[in-house]
């Protein structure tokens, strides 16, 4: 299924994405929740309901029930209110190539166990415009990445099993402020290097039931599901990063263990994979751009488009606006 959260005029509502028209959760099935916070919750009676109304509808039994062209609506991100927002670092080639674009060693850590670090979930937003204060735009980026999101509550989950703890996947492009980087050697301290302004996710969160044809095997020595599904990210039109979901070193279902070790997972958290290679400017900018003063370093500008493209998982569409009218309402206060 094709899950999306949309602007109703008063709160989140639950869709089905079905042949480009957006069918309501809870006007297909009394049972099914208007919200997928909701739907998260209760996923193991949910989920089979909402197969079932999905079915209908492209079978046509619920003609009274009419969609919505998707592009008449606000979409939202697919979660609009997760519990908690986790960035990993999945993808060994965009570590190693960041590290020496910095002329930093190859974090050896990497290799020992999945690095998650948390971000802030309220930084969350859909497709649509992101406002960025002036600051900021000095060295705003890009980062190409899918997330996995949580639909059950767990604690000490063994990667063997965590993918039954994924309700589906979705497009995630971290748009962040890079702060100056110094000659630090710890891998946290590089991907931390740096301001989140938002998380933009979406437009739709895919069920992995529609990604089975697309599964591809862990990497060796790795566990968990991967899934063959080209990614790309272009600015202004032009292709800047391509990669593919399945390049993957640490698999959503090892990020999971990581993340549960010793702590409880809820439905509704957010789990990113991280960059993947080639998924951002701090990256794409290279060494020489780095170790040559005077060079021109590339950044996100004002008006910027951003469009990231995933197998199966859409398109995520946005655009860079200066927040320059709040700036100069809090100047003036000041």
């Amino acid at each position: 299924m094709q899950l999306v959260s949309y602007n109703n005029g008063s709160h989140d509502q639950l869709a089905l994405l079905i042949n480009g028209l957006l069918y309501n959760a809870d006007e297909l099935h009394p049972d099914l929740p208007g919200s997928i916070g909701m739907l998260l919750n209760y996923w193991e009676d949910a989920f089979p309901l909402a197969k079932r109304a999905e079915e209908g509808v492209k079978a046509g039994r619920f003609i009274q029930n009419r969609g919505i062209p998707v592009e008449d609506c606000l979409i939202l991100s697919p979660v609009p209110f997760p519990a908690s927002l986790r960035k990993g670092q999945a993808f060994r080639t965009h570590i190693a190539a960041v590290h020496r674009n910095l002329n930093l060693p190859f974090p050896e850590v990497f290799d020992a166990a999945p690095i998650i670090s948390f971000c802030n979930h309220h930084s969350i937003q859909g497709p649509g415009e992101v406002f960025v204060m002036p600051d900021d735009l000095i060295n705003t980026d890009f980062e190409l990445a899918v997330a996995a999101v949580i639909c059950k509550h767990g604690r000490n989950i063994p990667a063997a099993h965590a993918d039954e703890y994924i309700g589906g996947l979705m497009i995630v492009n971290n748009i962040a402020s890079r702060m100056a980087h110094t000659g630090t050697s710890t891998i946290s301290s590089v991907t931390a290097n740096g301001k989140t302004i938002a998380t933009a996710a979406g437009p739709v969160l895919v069920t992995l039931d529609e990604l089975e044809s697309f599964e591809i095997p862990a990497k060796v020595n790795h566990t968990g599901r991967c899934w063959n599904l080209p990614m790309t990210c272009s600015i202004n039109s032009v292709k800047v990063s391509e990669g593919n979901l399945g390049d993957m070193d640490w698999t959503f279902a090892e990020l999971i263990e990581s993340a549960s070790y010793g702590a409880d997972i809820y439905p509704g958290d957010i789990i990113c994979s991280g960059a993947v290679g080639t998924g951002c400017f701090l990256e794409l900018n290279g060494a020489p751009a780095f170790n040559n003063p005077g060079n021109e370093l590339t950044w996100l500008k004002a008006g910027d488009h951003i469009s990231m493209e995933v197998g199966q998982l859409g398109k995520l569409e946005n655009q860079i606006v200066p927040d320059d009218n709040r700036w100069s309402i809090l100047k003036n206060e000041k």
